[in-house]
């Protein structure tokens, strides 16, 4: 009836690995910018920005599922916390595209210089 403890160092390292990677890619491509994705737009932002909120959406699940253990849970319960956080992501970021273009079109087609 003893519960035996599982070492969980393999998987702490395949986590370390993996996060580490997709933050090298991130490293990578904001250093290099390729025209091929920097120049080519997608909903009025180009895709290297889009690759870099896939990128961070995608560390911040993995980080939730694997740090906060959520893999183990009933699926009921992952769903509860998943689904609120994917969702104000979502609506953050919305909000920072919407605002943003709207301050990019202000400046670029009035009579206000950038200041800052």
């Amino acid at each position: 009836m003893a519960h035996t403890h599982e070492s969980n160092t393999k998987r702490i390292w395949f986590v370390f690995a993996l996060l580490s990677v997709v933050t090298i890619v991130e490293v990578f491509l904001g250093i290099v910018k390729p025209d091929a994705l920097f120049k080519t737009d997608l909903l009025r932002l180009n895709l290297l920005n889009w690759i870099f909120i896939i990128l961070t959406v995608f560390k911040a699940y993995y980080i939730m599922w694997a740090f906060m253990h959520l893999e183990g849970e009933k699926s009921s319960l992952r769903w509860s916390i998943v689904a609120p956080l994917v969702f104000l992501i979502i609506y953050l970021v919305f909000i920072l595209l919407v605002e943003g273009n709207y301050i990019f079109d202000v400046f670029a087609q009035s009579h206000y210089k950038w200041i800052f």
